[in-house]
């Protein structure tokens, strides 16, 4: 009843214009057209942060041996691993204090207004929309070795249909798929590290099998350039972590079940990006062949198992870790869409949601966005996966940098902030997470070749930011959840000093 007053008292005190701001009150009939419902416990959430970045052990992370080399690429994840162990144990923290559906979005809200909340939520839209048409690229290019004759496309679109209905039936049966799924995907991949080490067809010589650059060893071919530019391709490993936040609305214990999910997500994916870097890289062929590849995990399981059925199975269903992560990327960017619209930030009709309680419009304007950009880039380039994933990892780092100085910033200014869950790591581990996210950061732009993917990200920023002082910010929604959040710490501030 007393959080109740002082909601009344703010909106009965706070103007409709102030500033460059306009903040519009709606009625209860927007919400209720906008309501998520409550479907998930810890071990869901398990799932859907371990099945979120799953696809990254089959695909995408070997790009960074042709960067690095091996010693390059193995630097580079452990550089990473401690990144994101930090970011793990902050947005915990935060997700306990703030439980919003926007996740990043409402942490960098609260800590630097609503321009600082605008670009964290783009960046995030943009890792998001983008992600799934990485993954999509790569299960294309494993059905490929499989059926040739089968237009690429085909897959595209039809992987895309079946998962955005699926996301649209209902929340209860996108996490119980996602845990089915992912469950799967593990195995797949503790059956290979157990026939790669009793096989007799790993080889350590095999990691170091790219001939150095003159100057450098084998085991950094590229020297430490190498390590730089190996970075955003070891965050493949662990990129989109950060999305469980997003199931804050969804959660039925919000306070205990993320934080619990998020460290035992990463714990799992530390566990098998350590195996697959080492195994995968270390069968025929190694860090040289595999650095190429479209499918490595395809190849690793060739080389142990041959050409028979038995390879052919294994790799229909390693397709399942893709698609763990392609099915959970649809949840996400239908989850940061419908936030930032559901607050005006973008179209409000974009977060309206379907009968069984999902943002339908937004998980299929995502859809059709992520096909665009998958047959534009098909089709102007080759190398399609690899500038996809940089420009996915670009828009991760920006949000990266932005919520580890929220975390601060909230440390410091709102030190009163219920804090249910609270980081071991504290201000120091945020410090550190934040660093290592800037010069992973500028690692994106270390390959000239994918450049104008980075650049073309940078574009759709500075758009999206002039969309925003231009028409948004007189459209934002007073009493969404995250907007409200913020002008009730605000207004009470104000009634204090008075």
């Amino acid at each position: 009843m007393k959080d109740n007053r002082k909601k009344d008292l703010i909106r009965s005190n706070s103007p409709k214009s102030k500033g460059i701001f306009n903040d519009e009150n709606v009625d209860d009939e927007y919400f209720q057209q906008r309501q998520l419902r409550r479907s998930a416990n810890w071990l869901l959430l398990w799932a859907l942060g371990v099945g979120g970045v799953i696809s990254g052990d089959f695909s995408g992370w070997n790009f960074g041996l042709e960067a690095g080399g091996f010693g390059g690429l193995a630097i580079a994840t452990y550089l990473m691993s401690v990144m994101y162990i930090c970011m793990v144990y902050s947005i915990a923290e935060l997700s306990a204090a703030l439980p919003h559906a926007g996740g990043f979005f409402s942490f960098t809200r609260k800590a630097f207004g609503r321009l600082g909340g605008f670009i964290c939520g783009v960046t995030i839209m943009i890792e998001y929309v983008l992600a799934p048409a990485v993954v999509v690229f790569f299960i294309g290019a494993y059905l490929n070795t499989l059926f040739p004759n089968v237009p690429v496309p085909i897959w595209w679109v039809l992987f895309y249909t079946i998962f955005v209905y699926i996301n649209i039936r209902g929340t209860g049966l996108t996490l119980k798929a996602g845990l089915v799924i992912t469950a799967i995907a593990a195995a797949v991949l503790i059956i290979f590290f157990i026939a790669a080490i009793f096989s007799g067809q790993f080889q350590r010589e095999l990691l170091l099998n790219i001939p150095p650059e003159p100057g450098n060893s084998s085991l950094l071919p590229k020297g430490w350039i190498g390590v730089f530019q190996a970075l955003p391709y070891a965050m493949w490993f662990y990129l989109a972590i950060e999305h469980l936040p997003m199931a804050a609305e969804e959660t039925h214990d919000t306070a205990q079940d993320i934080p619990k999910a998020l460290i035992w997500s990463m714990t799992t994916l530390l566990i098998l990006s350590l195996f697959v870097l080492v195994l995968n890289t270390g069968v025929r062929g190694g860090a040289a062949k595999i650095g190429l590849s479209a499918a490595p995990f395809a190849d690793g399981i060739k080389a142990i198992f041959g050409e028979g059925k038995v390879a052919a199975t294994l790799i229909l269903l390693a397709l399942t870790g893709l698609i763990a992560s392609f099915h959970t990327a649809i949840y996400s960017y239908g989850r940061v869409l419908f936030s930032l619209s559901r607050a005006g930030y973008i179209p409000r009709w974009i977060s309206i949601t379907s009968k069984t309680h999902t943002p339908a419009l937004a998980i299929i304007l995502g859809a059709f966005v992520g096909l665009v950009c998958t047959a534009t880039i098909q089709f102007a380039g080759k190398m399609i996966g690899a500038m996809l994933l940089n420009m996915t990892v670009f828009g991760a780092v920006i949000s990266y940098v932005m919520v580890m100085s929220s975390y601060i910033k909230l440390k410091l200014t709102h030190p009163d902030l219920p804090r249910p869950y609270q980081s071991p790591l504290g201000i120091g581990g945020a410090i550190i997470g934040g660093v290592l996210s800037i010069v992973a950061l500028f690692a994106c732009f270390s390959d000239p070749g994918y450049r104008p993917g980075v650049w073309g990200v940078t574009i759709f920023l500075g758009v999206m930011i002039l969309y925003f002082l231009l028409y948004s910010r007189k459209k934002l929604v007073a009493r969404a959840p995250e907007e409200e959040d913020a002008l009730l710490v605000k207004a009470l501030r104000e009634i204090e000093r008075s």
